[in-house]
């Protein structure tokens, strides 16, 4: 007998199978592998071999955020020879090494399958009042939960479908998405009563979610963190304006046909884009793409044990999905950032769509415009949206650069609010602008500058707010944005269903009146505790989410090492007494230099009764 080394023995096989990046012109059948080991030790050898990558990987990734792309383990390569990763770090499969044109057809992809659920959300409203006249509906509550209830979906779908684009892939899900939006548009467009159209507006609204849900992470997965800027600018055009965009059209279309012509229009849209994804959008999610590659392999090499990292380590569909639906509605409740930020960008939300709901009232009964008429004076708050991409989004940027620089290089989430103040001023002056001049009625342009000036505000907000929460703390960025979507989409839907019945009491000059009173409050209070108080309530609340993490962590480690020990006392029951058992948790010295000294250690062995051929295989070796 004597002391191998099992990774120097990987090492010495670069003639035949070098390393995974290799494996596609070389050939992973388990004959090239292991050469004539037996098959019992073979299957020892793997299930040690998948400890030892399980545990590295954890430690690799333990410090990662949730919407930083998935590690792929090519520096475990080494380790497992049945492991199938990336075919080096230029791989050309690796959607982060797409080139360019290639990166910025999926952006295009997704960027307009994002943009047809904010804008079936909005087309509606200019057509309203045709439908109730329709369904016999005098209710101003009922008619607005017309548009609102495509929102509440959004407040639900997006923590389903996040896992479920991890587990069946970015682009079924996507497609499946802009499908149910498609059909469920059909269906408000052949609908015979309110109940029917308010049953289809919600499931069109959860069509519409996916995108919005699963949108940033395509973004993530082709653009490195250094040149996405361009790529997410690209990606917000279609919330933003979709909201703005429909009811300038459908106000025209409701003008001079049936109401049903709103959602034929929309369908004609809805299928357009939907075939232009179905050519052009490609998978994007590493992991998903890491699978179908080893499947093709096992299927070429006959060797049904090869596989990926993921298939290791990573959740199950389970604790993804509870992860996905606990995580954000505990930020939510337990970090005040998450709630006092949240609840600002919540009601800057339900102010807009509130505005999106009553603004055909205003100007078809107050004013006496057209609906056609009507529908253009959405360009209002368009315009503010517009000026506000143009003027907050540069401003951001230099006051966050500036304050870096004077803080010695060294960045903190709080810099991210500075330009909010444009918000916490913009808001309130909007608002109460708009409420009055609409109240007396002054001329047309009044009201449009004071919806503009919100248009502004909300830009602010939500790319301040959504800025820090990402950079609050990376390994919870995913989640504290999905509780930011839940929070925001929850006023969205609540907020237009009181908007006649406060206007009827208030008038729409007092009502805004103390909507801006409220706008003001919550745009200074909040945001000014964050900025003086912020990084020591989120070393609060991080290490109560961490210890949280931790937990989670430990359970799911132990069911995976559980269940490779339970195969490993299996096997080496079948292999018999006369083979040296290799020890557990090996750590070879080939990586150390990838993966760092003090997360990898020094793997020792056993004597094992294996020795290198000469044609590079391991053979076995029996006392």
């Amino acid at each position: 007998m004597r002391r191998a080394n099992t990774a120097s023995a990987i090492a010495r096989r670069p003639s035949v199978t070098p390393s995974v990046n290799s494996f596609r012109s070389m050939g992973m059948s388990q004959k090239e592998i292991y050469g004539d080991t037996p098959a019992d030790l073979i299957q020892l050898e793997r299930i040690r071999t998948m400890e030892t990558v399980a545990s590295l990987y954890r430690s690799i990734t333990r410090d990662e955020g949730e919407m930083s792309a998935p590690n792929d383990a090519q520096e475990l390569a080494d380790i497992d020879p049945e492991l199938v990763t990336w075919d080096g770090p230029e791989d050309p499969e690796n959607p982060r090494n797409w080139v360019r044109s290639k990166k910025w057809r999926a952006t295009i992809a997704i960027s307009v399958y994002t943009f047809l659920g904010p804008f079936s959300s909005s087309i509606l409203s200019p057509a309203v009042p045709k439908i109730c006249k329709s369904f016999g509906v005098t209710d101003t509550t009922l008619a607005a939960l017309m548009v609102s209830v495509f929102v509440l979906a959004w407040a639900i779908v997006p923590l389903l479908v996040a896992p479920m684009s991890e587990i069946f892939g970015r682009r079924v899900v996507l497609h499946i998405s802009v499908f149910i939006l498609l059909v469920f548009n059909m269906a408000c467009g052949l609908s015979k009563d309110l109940s029917q159209m308010l049953v289809f507006r919600f499931f069109a609204g959860a069509g519409g979610a996916g995108p919005l849900a699963i949108g940033a992470g395509v973004v993530a997965d082709i653009w490195n963190d250094d040149e996405r800027t361009a790529a997410i600018g690209l990606f917000s055009i279609g919330p933003t304006l979709g909201p703005i965009l429909a009811p300038i059209i459908s106000g025209w279309i409701a003008m001079y046909l049936q109401w049903q012509w709103v959602f034929w229009i929309l369908i004609i849209v809805n299928g357009a884009v939907f075939a232009f994804g179905l050519v052009i959008l490609e998978e994007t999610y590493a992991p998903i793409l890491l699978q179908w590659k080893a499947q093709k392999l096992r299927k070429e090499t006959e060797n049904t044990a090869l596989h990926t990292v993921f298939e290791i380590t990573n959740f199950t569909a389970m604790e993804k999905l509870q992860i996905a639906i606990t995580r954000p509605i505990i930020l939510l409740f337990t970090n005040p950032i998450v709630l006092g930020l949240g609840l600002y960008m919540a009601f800057t939300y339900g102010f807009l769509y509130l505005l999106l709901v009553t603004f055909p009232s205003l100007w078809e009964v107050d004013y006496h415009f057209s609906l056609g008429i009507s529908g253009l004076m959405y360009l209002g708050p368009g315009m503010g949206f517009g000026l506000g991409i143009l003027t907050v989004t540069p401003a951001s940027q230099r006051a966050y650069h500036k304050l870096v620089a004077q803080n010695g290089g060294v960045a903190k989430p709080e810099f991210r609010l500075p330009v909010l103040a444009i918000g916490a001023v913009c808001m309130p002056v909007g608002l109460i602008w708009y409420g009055w001049s609409a109240e007396k009625q002054l001329f047309w342009i009044m009201p449009l500058i004071g919806a503009a000036l919100f248009g502004v505000a909300l830009i602010s907000v939500f790319q301040c707010i959504q800025s820090y929460l990402i950079d609050m703390n990376p390994s919870y960025a995913a989640s504290s944005t999905a509780a930011g979507t839940t929070f925001r989409s929850l006023f969205g839907f609540a907020m237009p269903l009181f908007a006649s019945p406060m206007y009827n009491k208030l008038g729409r000059g007092w009502g805004n009146t103390m909507l801006g009173i409220v706008a003001l409050v919550i745009g200074t209070v909040f945001p000014l505790v964050v900025y003086f108080r912020g990084e020591r309530i989120r070393k609060w609340s991080d290490k109560r989410m961490d210890a949280r993490k931790a937990r989670e962590q430990a359970k799911r480690e132990e069911r995976i090492t559980r269940r490779l020990e339970v195969e490993e006392r299996v096997q080496v029951q079948k292999v018999g007494k006369d083979v040296a058992v290799v020890e557990k948790r090996r750590r070879p010295s080939a990586v150390q230099s990838q993966v760092g000294e003090d997360q990898v250690g020094q793997r020792q062995f056993d004597e094992i009764p294996e020795e290198a051929s000469d044609d590079g295989s391991i053979k076995s070796r029996m006392s």
